[in-house]
């Protein structure tokens, strides 16, 4: 082999390592994303079942229930068009009440409950995730449509 054959080698090697470097990372960081949908995509089978993610809206009025003593509690979460039951155990934030808006992060059963990990409610009375924000005005106008919420 001559110099220049083994150069060549040399170039097809880095460039097939910094290839397949790449498609692991971003394989793992694709994996890693947790994607955010609404009560209306939720309700419509868009989100997924397979994997972790997000879901916001206003805890309805009346929906919370509680265990007996421990830390279990089911609710309800909706953006004004559709509503998803969501399950939690653990400890709820202090700013956590019916008419609040969430955030909550978990998978989606098999009987389509929610099944949180953990729930992040709004800090002051004036802020509100954007994510919730937005997919509650998409909810809102699309009554106004009578169209589909779509995000």
């Amino acid at each position: 082999m001559n110099k220049r054959s083994r150069r060549k080698m040399l170039v097809a090697m880095v460039v097939f390592g910094v290839g397949i470097a790449t498609v692991l990372a971003l394989t793992a960081f694709d994996e890693n994303l947790m994607y955010f949908y609404s009560p209306t995509e939720i309700h419509a089978g868009k989100a997924p079942a397979d994997r972790a993610i997000r879901v916001g809206g206003l805890v309805v009025d009346g929906s919370v229930r509680r265990e007996g003593n421990g830390l279990a509690v089911q609710f309800d979460l909706t953006d004004n068009a559709a509503v998803v039951p969501v399950s939690y155990t653990g400890i709820l934030p202090d700013l956590f009440r019916e008419g609040q808006g969430i955030v909550a992060m978990g998978r989606i059963d098999n009987a389509g409950l929610f099944v949180a990990d953990e729930v992040l409610a709004k800090h002051d009375e004036n802020y509100m995730p954007p994510e919730v924000a937005d997919a509650l005005d998409a909810a809102h106008e699309a009554g106004k449509t009578g169209a589909p919420a779509t995000n």
